[in-house]
């Protein structure tokens, strides 16, 4: 009886460790896929809803040994949702691995600064990674932050849009010092009429930073430039005088749904008439700044509207290099002036 005993003992073992090494071998054995496949985990899936998904890819063949050995690994509640990019014939402890990694598909898309609310949305509608989903409402102008943004296949306009007011928001409120927490659960909208208590007189509001930012933005591309630029306008603003911008007059006559022909934003050049285009937007027929931003601009001009720089200059032209000339008197500025119209004779 004893040896019977043993024997079965022995099988019993051997039988284990054969289907212990059995399962190893089956763990870490290459996939029979040939090429990268992607795959989509959802939010909130379970590791037996991963592996019936992997298994619908023809990833795994053996979905109880998938879940068994995320179990074993520790890895079962780890595992990460988003769209992933499967390595030709990866393993399961390549996929479990990666999964958990949480080092998803890097789909980007960059939104430069300086657009318009209107001029972001055809962006968007025209990506090719995208979904097209429903309609959505824009925010005021200004809203969106311009940056490089990440998304997952599936993504619209709107999620993007979503990410923008959100990046928008923690960059502005802290930069105005104000807590985050304070408006956790404010729409943007709320928030513009309030006082940005890091502002420099005569601004006020958050809406008055952001507004001068965006104009910041649409005068200048030269970074060395923003504060400068900056520092005129409020001694304008100080002084009483009318800031006389183009960008406004711009903003006043498309309403930010500019021309995309190479032409400009109107189309064409703005002329002499356009000074009269009767809107608040009109920073050349109305003192002061205009009643919201004319565009959404980055982080670095609103760092410059917030932090002007102290000088003299009252008045700037481009330099035909791309940047600016500052003045300090109207006379000296009617002599850039007339430098750069010959600049631009000659580049006619």
């Amino acid at each position: 009886m004893l040896g019977g005993f043993v024997l079965v003992s022995t099988l019993v073992v051997l039988g284990v460790a054969g289907g212990s090494y059995w399962a190893w071998q089956n763990f870490i054995k290459a996939g029979t896929h040939d090429a990268p496949v992607q795959v989509t985990i959802p939010e909130g899936a379970h590791i037996g809803g991963i592996a019936e998904r992997l298994a619908e890819k023809n990833l795994i063949d053996n979905t109880m040994l998938f879940k068994l050995a995320g179990r074993l690994t520790d890895q079962a509640d780890k595992l990460k949702a988003g769209e992933y990019e499967i390595p030709a014939h990866a393993s399961m402890r390549d996929i479990l691995d990666l999964l958990e990694s949480g080092k998803v598909v890097l789909r980007q898309i960059t939104i430069r600064e300086g657009l318009t609310n209107w001029e972001i949305k055809q962006l968007l509608l025209a990506h090719e990674g995208l979904e097209q989903g429903p309609e959505f409402l824009m925010l005021p102008e200004g809203s969106y932050l311009p940056e490089t943004y990440s998304y997952q296949k599936g993504d619209t306009p709107s999620d993007i849009m979503k990410q923008m007011n959100r990046a928008m928001e923690n960059t502005l409120l802290p930069l105005c010092g104000i807590l985050l927490e304070r408006v956790a659960n404010a729409s943007f909208n709320s928030f513009l009429p309030e006082d940005c208590p890091n502002a420099k007189a005569p601004l006020k509001t958050i809406n008055d930073v952001l507004t001068l930012a965006s104009i910041i933005e649409k005068e200048t591309a030269v970074p060395e430039e923003r504060r400068r630029v900056s520092g005129v306008f409020m001694n304008r603003l100080r002084k009483g005088m009318a800031l006389q911008t183009d960008p406004t007059v711009i903003y006043a006559i498309t309403m930010g749904k500019h021309e995309n022909g190479g032409q400009g934003p109107l189309g064409r050049r703005l002329l002499k008439k356009d000074l009269e285009y009767d809107s608040p937007y009109n920073t050349y027929k109305y003192p002061g700044l205009p009643p919201g931003p004319i565009a959404n601009p980055g982080k670095a001009s609103i760092e410059a509207a917030l932090n002007p720089e102290v000088h003299d200059y009252f008045y700037f032209v481009a330099d035909g290099t791309g940047g600016h000339v500052f003045s300090k008197t109207l006379s000296e500025h009617n002599n850039n002036v007339a430098k750069w119209r010959e600049i631009r004779r000659q580049q006619d």
